[in-house]
């Protein structure tokens, strides 16, 4: 600024203060560069006699940049007043404004001038219309510009499927993306980006399928969605193969690629990979760390993770906000309870991280799992914030594995309250009840969520088995092997009983959040997920399997026996984290 003030003081010397397009540059560099000052430019714009739309353009630019939405719209309509006519680079930034400040009927009333003054085809307004309507939750009004559209590009088309999906219709995305004659990567990304949003991962396997078929070339974007697909699903091989083919494409392994592999490989459970390829990178953004950090976490393997954030020190690379977070959810999955306090206040003390939300939650579960309960609930009422349910949540459950009704039912009470549209807090705190064997609280709280019409989600497990995903209900019986499947499950438990094997039925009552106790024990989805493994896999073979629920106490013993009898390593990924079953043990040591 110091310099520039020297440059429009020349200007000023020479006569040319009231010249637009030197005082334009001057206007532009306040306005809208980093370096500048918003409120120079404004007194120097209030000394032009006849500012021309470029200079009005820029002040709008420099409005919204500075995050001041209502003084922006103000400034447009001294421009009106002033009797200077917009041109087409005055509304895209108005309706940026708008969307920002959801200002509805402002954003219709900027359409309005869009039409007015003769730029109702031009492209980029009208993809910024596209993009204000999506955000106001108006698809009819995005679809009306999209089909008004002379000239539609990757933004329009991209913002209309994105807008569609995200408030959840995705086969009204579909059509749109269907019409399309020539599609770039970038609409095939954005539609299986939409599917993998929904959780409609078969849909976006088969539009991979499909587009490999058309010959569309993957980049970057591509393989992190895909690879996102295969994370959420517990697809390695397809996973791998995606890895495989960035590596032959020369596709750029940018932090974000490189994290979301990273990622794909702990979620899938091949940890050992996912070290080999985080230690293989050349250059590791802030993400790999975290990432690497966050799935030593899932696994258990505390000690790993802070030997991780020891090395990312020695690199020079200073931890962050999530990084934080990762490592305590490593040190509660590991019982490490001394050296969670320590990296609690580390973080502060070290690196100036005031604990968020996320952190207490980690620190409670970390104090609770451990069984101080106390101490947790300390933790809890000393936040220098109100606890969100996630805290409070996290209070519950470690009272419900302690068996404590006396310190979880209130705050299992004010949980549901709440989110009362949440089934899990329901089920949190009719576990506690069942744990306690008080069943006619258990059946209130079943009954209440019928009244308020709560549904609790349904359990299912995924395999994947020669590339193909299979998944599995409990009891369910539309699986095109189902009749062997069953078979198999009969046996695989008949055999497991002779090795000692008893089913825990009393464990199935408690854990209501599971599968349905009408479904019979033998029949949870893991159960039949591990029956169709044994019927594709042989000795000393990995089985991965993901399942949306927490494993029940019940399908947890079963699986120590199986690995143990069929000398099978079996990796369960539930709600919370992985499960190791090997010889007879879990890695878990029966600590989740």
């Amino acid at each position: 600024m110091s310099k520039l003030k020297q440059f429009h003081a020349q200007i000023v010397k020479h006569g040319l203060s009231h010249d637009n397009d030197a005082m334009g540059r001057v206007i532009k560099f306040c306005a809208i560069s980093e370096l500048g000052d918003l409120s120079y430019a404004l007194q120097v714009f209030d000394k032009l006699p006849e500012p021309d739309p470029f200079i009005y353009n820029t002040v709008i630019r420099g409005l919204l940049k500075s995050q001041m939405l209502r003084d922006s719209l103000l400034f447009y309509l001294c421009m009106l007043e002033s009797s200077v006519r917009p041109n087409s680079f005055t509304f895209p930034p108005l309706i940026r404004v708008c969307c920002i400040d959801n200002a509805v009927e402002e954003g219709k009333q900027i359409h309005g001038h869009v039409v007015k003054f003769g730029f109702g085809f031009d492209r980029f307004s009208q993809n910024n219309l596209i993009h204000m309507y999506v955000s106001f939750r108006c698809l009819e009004e995005a679809k009306r510009v999209f089909d008004n559209m002379c000239e539609r590009d990757d933004v329009s088309l991209t913002t209309l499927i994105s807008g569609y999906a995200q408030l959840g219709y995705v086969d009204e995305a579909f059509q749109v993306f269907d019409s399309i004659r020539e599609k770039s990567c970038v609409i095939w990304n954005a539609m299986i980006s939409a599917y993998v949003q929904s959780n409609r991962f078969h849909e976006a396997f088969a539009l991979f399928e499909r587009m490999g078929c058309e010959g569309v070339v993957v980049d970057k974007f591509l393989a992190a969605s895909m690879l996102s697909a295969c994370t959420r699903l517990g697809a390695l091989k397809q996973g791998e193969w995606i890895v495989e083919h960035v590596k032959k494409s020369g596709i750029e392994l940018d932090s974000k690629l490189s994290a979301t592999i990273v990622d794909m490989y702990c979620k899938c459970g091949c940890l050992d990979k996912a070290v080999e390829f985080f230690q293989g990178l050349s250059r590791k953004g802030i993400s790999s760390w975290n990432c690497m950090i966050g799935g030593l976490a899932m696994h258990g393997e505390g000690e790993a993770a802070i030997e991780v954030l020891k090395e990312m020190e020695s690199e020079r690379v200073a931890p962050d906000y999530i990084t934080f977070v990762n490592l305590l959810s490593a040190c509660a999955h590991s019982g490490l309870v001394e050296e969670g306090k320590h990296y609690f206040r580390y973080m502060k003390e070290t690196y100036g991280i005031e604990p968020g939300m996320e952190h207490y939650g980690c620190l409670v579960d970390l104090l609770g799992r451990a069984g101080l309960l106390v101490e947790a609930r300390r933790v809890v009422n000393d936040m220098p914030m109100s606890p969100d349910v996630g805290v409070l949540g996290a209070f519950v459950g470690a009272c419900r594995i302690h068996k404590n009704v006396e310190l979880g039912e209130k705050i299992g009470k004010q949980v549901i309250e709440l989110e009362p549209q949440n089934s899990g807090r329901y089920v949190l705190l009719a576990n506690l009840y069942a744990n306690a064997g008080r069943w006619e609280d258990v059946a209130s709280i079943r009954k209440l969520m019928n009244d308020r019409g709560v549904k609790k989600v349904p359990g299912f497990s995924i395999v994947e088995l020669e590339g193909v995903v299979n998944e599995f209900i409990a009891g369910g019986r539309t699986h095109p092997q189902a009749e062997e499947i069953y078979v198999k499950a009969n046996e695989m438990l008949e055999c497991i009983k002779s090795a000692g094997y008893s089913p825990d039925s009393d464990g199935m009552q408690y854990d209501i959040d599971e599968e349905e106790t009408e479904n019979p024990l033998n029949y949870h989805s893991e159960k039949l997920a591990i029956a169709f493994g044994l019927l594709k896999s042989k000795p000393g073979d990995i089985l991965r399997i993901t399942k949306n629920l927490r494993v029940c106490k019940d399908c947890h013993q079963a699986s120590k026996f199986i690995s143990k009898v069929y000398n099978l390593e079996i990796i369960v990924r539930d709600r919370n984290r992985f499960h190791h079953f090997k010889g007879g043990e879990c890695s878990c040591k029966d600590y989740w």
